[in-house]
């Protein structure tokens, strides 16, 4: 574990999604390979730009790629939905209310991104408009080193580039052709 990364206590899930009633550190569950919740935003403006943040350098998996707009794990006992309004505050700053969020799916990712590191995640995703211009976003430099809008054809251009993971998180290609459909959708 990263010590410059926060631990915290995240509800353990089975392989269904369904709680199992224990709960433990994420840096256990990432060691054991424990089934667990996080939550991914995507922002998007009316102008058919998708927000990006790049990951800091000191991130325990994936350090300097560029990522969804916010992501973070569902602390133990934490809905979805405030999990979400809470990373989305902390990450970049802005306060949104549940209105202000789209549910389209949750997608069950498993990944081995280093040695004795298992992401078992069911992920929440969310749509959310940007109101605000990008200037007028904090940025948590713990978690994100910067941000940036990307049209969304360059973005769908950019993943379908065999060396894509050189420069964004190698979330799977259904994963993202999900998520890019659910924000095209929005225009």
């Amino acid at each position: 574990m990263n010590s410059i990364m926060a631990d915290e206590f995240i509800d353990i899930l089975y392989k269904t999604g369904e709680p199992t009633g224990d709960i433990k550190l994420k840096s256990e569950a990432h060691q054991l390979g424990l089934y667990h919740a996080s939550v991914h935003i995507w922002f998007f403006t009316d102008k058919g730009e998708v927000l990006l943040q790049k990951r800091a350098s000191n991130k325990d998996t994936y350090p300097d790629l560029w990522d969804i707009s916010v992501a973070g794990h569902i602390s133990a006992g934490e809905t979805a939905q405030n999990s979400a309004i809470r990373e989305i505050k902390e990450e970049i700053g802005i306060y949104v209310s549940t209105n202000d969020l789209k549910y389209i799916h949750t997608y069950l990712s498993e990944k081995k991104p280093k040695a004795g590191f298992y992401d078992n995640e069911f992920n929440h995703i969310y749509l959310s408009k940007l109101r605000v211009p990008i200037t007028s976003l904090t940025l948590q430099k713990e978690e994100v080193s910067d941000i940036t809008l990307i049209p969304i054809e360059e973005l769908i251009l950019a993943l379908q580039n065999p060396n894509y993971s050189k420069t964004y998180v190698p979330h799977a290609k259904d994963y993202y052709n999900l998520v890019l459909k659910e924000i095209t959708n929005q225009f």
